[in-house]
């Protein structure tokens, strides 16, 4: 019989990463919400982390919160440690931790040329290797469990190129080869691997905030490099997490999906 739910993710437990806030959340919330048996609420800031699931065992799911920063190897083995001795083996990862890293703010920067090399580790260190520390952790476990999914989201920028972003461009390009290569590498196990490229989501601001953003000529020029006049939401990016991390998408791996309001054909 088919499932009546075709996104149910059948009592799997999962971790998503800087799931704080923002897409993040948006992500652990729908996983929740479709049959994730238990959720892991990794964020650099712990009591985000904590508010999220607190949301999440609202719903009658089991959620813990783990702080780590994604770049550094020994904290992530310890959130996944911590997660999974609390709900049980992690199959489905979500590496959305991202933008300049946890404690700095994205930004345009200066031309490449004119940036100091020191100030394109934090872009690495987060974007690159934080994806690379966390599915080498999380790998063995779906191997054993001959399971697993895997979903990273990426960028634009790191597809079509964006001035001024030459570093974080660099570091999301990376992630999404290293995607590819891990795909063909657990196949074999049952294991998919694939990437969400994302462009501008809106910022987080009150409505007052929102509306003054909106009516803005720099606004109202950045949209119009959009077929679809909107900045995306957690919600949008969270609908394709949520069928990368489902059996609908058992046969697709090793791909990136633009979700992006059209700011790019690029492939």
């Amino acid at each position: 019989m088919a499932k009546e739910d075709l996104l149910d993710l059948d009592g799997q437990f999962a971790l998503v990463t800087g799931a704080g806030q923002g897409a993040g959340r948006g992500i652990a919330l729908a996983l929740a919400k479709h049959g994730a048996g238990g959720v892991a609420v990794n964020d650099f800031v712990l009591e985000r982390a904590e508010a999220v699931a607190g949301e999440i065992k609202a719903l009658g799911v089991k959620a813990v919160a783990v702080q780590a920063d994604v770049g550094d190897h020994q904290s992530v083995t310890r959130a996944f440690a911590e997660a999974s001795s609390a709900l049980g083996p992690i199959t489905l990862l979500v590496n959305n931790a991202g933008n300049a890293g946890p404690d700095a703010t994205m930004r345009h920067s200066p031309l490449f040329w004119e940036t100091a090399p020191d100030e394109w580790d934090r872009y690495f260190r987060t974007n690159l290797h934080g994806v690379m520390n966390c599915c080498h952790v999380a790998l063995p476990v779906m191997v054993e469990q001959k399971r697993g999914r895997i979903v990273t989201v990426v960028s634009d920028s790191g597809r079509v190129g964006e001035a001024r972003l030459a570093a974080y461009a660099a570091a999301k390009a990376g992630a999404a080869g290293f995607v590819r290569s891990i795909a063909k590498e657990g196949g074999r196990y049952g294991i998919t691997c694939n990437a969400i490229s994302l462009s501008t989501l809106e910022p987080p601001m009150s409505p007052e905030q929102m509306e003054h953003f909106m009516a803005s000529d720099r606004t109202k020029a950045q949209l119009s490099q959009y077929t679809i006049r909107r900045f995306g939401t957690p919600d949008d990016v969270a609908g394709m997490a949520l069928f990368l991390c489902s059996d609908a998408a058992s046969w697709i791996t090793g791909q990136t999906y633009p979700v992006n309001g059209g700011y790019s054909f690029a492939v």
